[in-house]
C-alpha cells in the first residue's frame, strides 16, 4: 500500500499513532502499597464523605537524573542553505554526561501572584580535578570540571546534608518553619534510610522538621519528577548546543531556573489526577494519564488546588486494601 494512502486514512482517522512505554511488573504486594500511599495522600478530613486529596505543599520530590551531551542521531530543521550542523564526540559509545539530583516542591500562589516558585535547586554530581598532563589547551594542574561516574549512599547522603537541606532552609517559606516538611524519594539503592542518623540529626536541627519518606517500589508515576518535570527539562536544555562538562551544568541549570511556573504546578494536578486512575485501577499502572483542559481552567481562573475521588472508588480501594 501506498505510504501516501496511508497517511490519508490516518488524517481521516481510520488508525492513530500510539507511542507505547514498557512498564515495571507489579505484584500484588506492589499493586497494594501503591494504593495504600495514595490514600494517604487523602485529606484525613474529609474522607469518608468527601475523599480530596491534600494540598501537597509539605512534600518535595527528588530524583536523578542523567543529561547527555548530544544524542548519537539528531533531528534538525533547517531554512534553505542553512549549514548543517558539524557534531564530533571522541567516541559514540560514550558521550559526556552529568547526572543531576533534582529537587522539587509544588508553587504557590495568592491571588495569581506566585510567592513561592518550589524551585529548591538542582544539583549536578561533579567535581574539580587538577589535570595531569598539559594539552594544546590548558597548562598542567589546571582545575578541571569532572562529572561523577558512580553515585554511592554515601555521596546521596553528603549531598542531602550538604546541598539540599540548606537549600530547602534557605527557600521555604519562614512562617512554615517548624511544621513537618517531607522529602519524597523512591527506592534505589544509593538513597539513604528515611531514619539515617547523620541525616536525622541535621533535618531536625534549628527548629525545622524535615523527614524522609519512600515512594511505592516500580512507582516513578508517583514521583512529579518522573511523572513529567523532568521530561519538560530535557526539552528545554536539547535546545542548546552545550560541548563540555561545564556546558552541561550550566545549561541544565538555566532550563530548570526558567521553566514556568504555571506548568510547574500543572504537573502537580497531573498526579492527583494519576492517582485517581491507580485508585480506580486497583494499583495498576496501565491507564492513560488523565487530562482536564488544565490551561483553559488557569485561563479562567478555576483551577483547582485539589482533586476529589468519586465515593465508589475510595469504597472500593478500602475494600481492597482490606482483602
Amino acid at each position: 500500500m501506498p505510504k501516501s494512502t496511508l497517511h490519508d486514512r490516518l488524517k481521516e482517522g481510520k488508525f492513530r499513532r500510539h507511542t507505547n512505554a514498557i512498564k515495571f511488573i507489579l505484584t500484588e504486594q506492589n499493586m497494594k502499597e501503591r494504593v495504600r500511599f495514595c490514600v494517604n495522600m487523602l485529606d484525613s478530613q474529609s474522607i469518608p464523605d468527601d475523599p480530596t486529596f491534600k494540598s501537597l505543599y509539605n512534600i518535595i520530590y527528588i530524583d536523578e537524573k542523567w543529561f547527555y551531551r548530544t544524542k548519537k542521531n539528531q533531528i534538525y530543521y533547517l531554512a534553505p542553505g542553512e549549514q548543517i550542523p558539524r557534531r564530533t564526540v571522541k567516541n559514540k559509545n560514550f558521550i559526556e554526561k552529568v547526572m543531576f539530583l533534582g529537587v522539587k516542591a509544588r508553587p504557590r500562589f495568592e491571588n495569581s501572584v506566585c510567592t513561592f516558585d518550589g524551585k529548591i535547586g538542582i544539583f549536578p554530581f561533579t567535581y574539580l580535578e587538577p589535570a595531569k598532563r598539559k594539552s594544546p589547551n590548558r597548562p598542567r594542574r589546571t582545575m578541571q570540571l569532572k562529572a561523577m561516574t558512580s553515585v554511592t549512599r554515601g555521596t546521596i547522603r553528603k549531598f542531602l546534608i550538604e546541598k539540599v537541606l540548606p537549600a530547602i532552609k534557605e527557600k521555604w517559606p519562614g512562617e512554615e518553619r517548624g511544621r513537618p516538611i517531607f522529602i519524597q524519594q523512591d527506592n534505589a539503592k544509593t538513597h539513604i534510610a528515611v531514619d539515617d542518623p547523620d541525616f536525622c540529626r541535621d533535618a531536625q536541627a534549628d527548629g525545622w522538621d524535615i523527614r524522609l519518606m519512600c515512594q511505592p517500589p516500580n512507582s516513578p508515576d508517583l514521583n512529579v519528577l518522573d511523572l513529567g518535570f523532568f521530561a519538560a527539562l530535557q526539552a528545554l536544555f536539547e535546545k542548546s548546543s552545550p560541548s563540555n562538562i561545564q556546558e552541561i551544568e550550566s545549561n541544565v541549570i538555566k532550563a530548570y531556573l526558567e521553566y514556568p511556573v504555571d506548568k510547574s504546578n500543572c504537573v502537580f494536578l497531573t498526579l492527583q489526577g494519576c492517582m485517581i486512575e491507580i485508585m480506580r485501577a486497583k494499583g495498576g499502572q496501565h491507564y492513560a494519564i488523565p487530562h482536564m483542559k488544565k490551561g483553559t481552567l488557569e485561563r479562567i481562573q478555576q483551577l483547582p488546588i485539589r482533586l476529589r475521588v468519586d465515593k465508589e472508588i475510595y469504597r472500593d480501594i478500602v475494600n481492597f486494601i482490606a482483602v
